[in-house]
């Protein structure tokens, strides 16, 4: 019969009106088919219907609710593409954690709880979110000093204030010779001038610091020891102290980032120690949550030398950088319960399965980055140009970054492109990737007969 479709019709005309918005809960069936004047098993079906259409999420124990967005199937490969294929941006998320986050979120939703959520939190936080923090930041036994903690609106908010504290306008930063290109632009409304320095198979030359600054003193340098963006690249423990050693005889702090070493850390006996934990009066370790659990989801964190800690406070205050508290309750919820290990676990297995994706579709091809690593750099092979690769991919709608969004000044970029892998689902990223090997094994020309 096909009474439960034009039901579901209704519904879902409802939604697209907006007399139904994301996140209404549709009554319980029984009460749907006394409504409707149809029987409790049709009611059944246009339940099923509506979430075959991907219009809405049945929750256990909650009942069943309007999706945020309609399901949309994997973007075609075919020329011309009308949709997308995003390997530019990098945003990881695992299927259950959104489960995982409404559970910690419904706590909050109380109206007392909800009351002491919503008021104004300073960048010190709370007690509650400096103990939470510690256990996040928590690497191979090294628990930061809850004394030396502060907080931000996200991980770029931390980055912008500790560069604001620490290199005045006109102030030169040292930074990897290519380098996370949001820096790029944070520098550049500073008025900071960026250095670049040179990068080896293990990460930033520690010798190449000295030399910059023996040409001119940094104030400071930014550096992405553990899977750096966009290299992939983690720097060995080894020249992390070479690293901490230069720092300390030349004076210069460093901005340690590490956003994204929580995909490194299992076990976590096993990650090498970070920069802060071998250099700590000269360094400011930056984290946050986003890549941890979700892109919209920004508390930042940043441990901060005694020294430098009114500098960097008054800087994320004065920038209006500081956190949200309701953010910051979420987050001392979500590690309390266990949801930022549980989800962050996942991401871990999901970035090692999207990176044997690529070393299958792109093997024999000069592409280098962690396993751990939600990207990787692929050095592309002659005659082809990293512009012209990427317009070729574009025109299969596939979109790659160039290596110049970041390379860092005047120093020529590398012949290569970034793929990011984590924002496609796995079968729409396997079939990216086997149709840019096979744009890559072709030659330019070819392109001027299709």
């Amino acid at each position: 019969m096909g009474d439960y479709r034009r039901v579901a019709d209704a519904v879902a005309a409802d939604i697209a009106a907006g007399r139904l918005r994301p996140g209404d809960r549709l009554p319980p069936q029984r009460e749907f088919a006394r409504r409707h004047g149809i029987a409790d098993s049709t009611a059944a079906r246009v339940y099923r219907e509506l979430g075959r259409r991907g219009l809405t999420v049945g929750e256990v124990g909650r009942g069943t609710f309007v999706r945020a967005s309609a399901r949309t199937s994997g973007p075609a490969l075919a020329e011309p593409s009308e949709r997308r294929i995003d390997l530019e941006l990098n945003h990881p998320v695992v299927p259950e954690q959104s489960a995982l986050l409404a559970a910690g979120l419904e706590p909050l939703l109380r109206p007392d709880v909800l009351e002491s959520a919503v008021r104004p939190v300073g960048v010190t936080g709370t007690a509650a979110a400096r103990d939470a923090a510690r256990t996040l930041l928590a690497r191979g036994g090294r628990w930061p000093d809850p004394a030396r903690l502060l907080f931000a609106g996200g991980g770029r908010q931390a980055i912008a204030a500790s560069i604001s504290a620490l290199v005045p306008a006109g102030g030169r930063l040292g930074v990897e010779e290519v380098t996370y290109p949001v820096l790029k632009a944070i520098a550049a409304r500073l008025g900071v001038v960026l250095v670049p320095l040179a990068v080896d198979e293990a990460g930033l030359v520690p010798e190449a610091v000295a030399a910059a600054h023996r040409t001119a003193p940094l104030r400071a340098v930014y550096v992405q020891p553990t899977l750096h963006n966009p290299l992939g690249l983690v720097m060995p423990e080894g020249r992390r102290a070479e690293l901490a050693d230069v720092l300390g005889r030349l004076g210069v702090h460093a901005i340690e980032d590490a956003v994204w070493a929580f995909l490194h850390d299992d076990p976590p006996s096993t990650a090498p120690p970070p920069l802060a934990a071998l250099a700590p009066e000269r360094t400011v370790l930056v984290d946050s949550l986003s890549k941890r659990l979700a892109p919209g989801l920004t508390v930042g964190f940043a441990v901060v030398p005694p020294s430098l800690r009114d500098a960097v406070a008054t800087a994320l205050r004065s920038g209006g950088w500081g956190p949200t508290r309701f953010a910051l309750e979420a987050a001392v919820r979500w590690t309390a319960d266990g949801t930022v290990r549980a989800v962050a676990r996942a991401k871990r297995r999901d970035a090692a399965a999207r990176r044997e994706i690529a070393a299958r579709r792109l093997d024999g091809f000069a592409v280098r980055g962690d396993p751990h690593a939600y990207s990787c750099w692929w050095e592309l092979p002659h005659p082809w140009r990293a512009d012209t690769f990427v317009a070729a991919a574009a025109r299969h709608g596939i979109a790659v970054t160039p290596a110049a969004a970041f390379a860092v000044g005047d120093s020529r970029a590398p012949n290569a492109v970034r793929l990011g892998l984590a924002s496609p689902p796995p079968d729409v990223l396997d079939r990216a990737l086997g149709t840019l090997a096979a744009l890559a094994r072709s030659a330019p020309d070819d392109l001027l007969a299709e």
